[in-house]
């Protein structure tokens, strides 16, 4: 059985980070096209530089949450080609918590990266005058902007078109409006897998089962069920599909 994990602001959420937008469209009293656009960074580097740093210095303040860590849990019980992790999130929950097979696909923001796009560690503030210690070129956070491509969209692809009857999809804390990821579960199904939502919320998505509460209470048991499939727990259901909770 292969799996696939989408996550979204929803399961960071419930460690203290804000969801990505208010609903008048502002990213934490920002408006998105001047901190989240190449062309707001052209404009005033200065403001996207500390809007950035500022949202660094408060992922130190917080935990991954038992969504992350059962997620890791599920990775450590099966074959590294088996399980993808894709997250729309920019923290490093996922990775503090122990995953290892996670793709960053919005990037994150404990690096860096230099005009030609190279990537480095970067844990302190961002300012103008850094520079990339090998090229000496400008640095810039390395988070995918709107406008910008997503990263990693190969291998995520390859793993979606593997997906067969008898594998796994789960979308967590995810809207289900960002493209390219608001496709995945579509695409997931057309490759005969079992798609399933955990969200507080509806909405709406192509699922053949939806599992509604907080990630850190859903998630650790849509993991149990999976362990369970895996032969590494008690009462797998005969059908190869986890059982539904009430």
């Amino acid at each position: 059985m292969r799996i696939f994990v989408l996550t979204g602001a929803g399961i960071s959420a419930e460690s203290g980070i804000p969801t990505f937008r208010d609903a008048g469209g502002l990213w934490e009293g920002h408006a998105v096209e001047d901190v989240a656009t190449p062309e707001g960074f052209a404009r005033d580097p200065d403001l996207v530089y500390r809007f950035y740093d500022e949202r660094r210095r408060n992922l130190k303040k917080v935990e991954p949450n038992p969504a992350h860590r059962a997620l890791a849990r599920l990775e450590r019980a099966m074959p590294p080609e088996d399980f993808l992790l894709v997250t729309q999130n920019i923290d490093n929950l996922h990775d503090r918590a122990g995953s290892r097979r996670v793709l960053h696909m919005h990037g994150r923001l404990d690096a860096a990266r230099n005009e030609r796009g190279e990537v480095l560690p970067w844990s302190g503030d961002l300012r103008a005058a850094d520079r990339c210690p090998r090229t000496g070129t400008r640095l810039r956070p390395h988070v995918v902007w709107f406008g910008e491509i997503p990263l990693h969209l190969d291998e995520i692809g390859r793993f979606l078109a593997s997906l067969r009857p008898g594998d796994l999809f789960c979308a967590i804390g995810t809207s289900g409006v960002v493209w390219p990821a608001a496709g995945f579960a579509a695409e997931a199904g057309r490759m005969g897998a079992r798609t399933v939502e955990i969200n507080r919320e509806p909405t709406g998505g192509p699922f053949d089962e939806v599992r509604r509460g907080p990630a850190g209470i859903e998630t650790p048991r849509f993991v149990e069920d999976c362990l369970a499939l895996l032969g590494r727990g008690s009462n797998a259901p005969e059908d190869g599909c986890p059982p539904s909770r009430p």
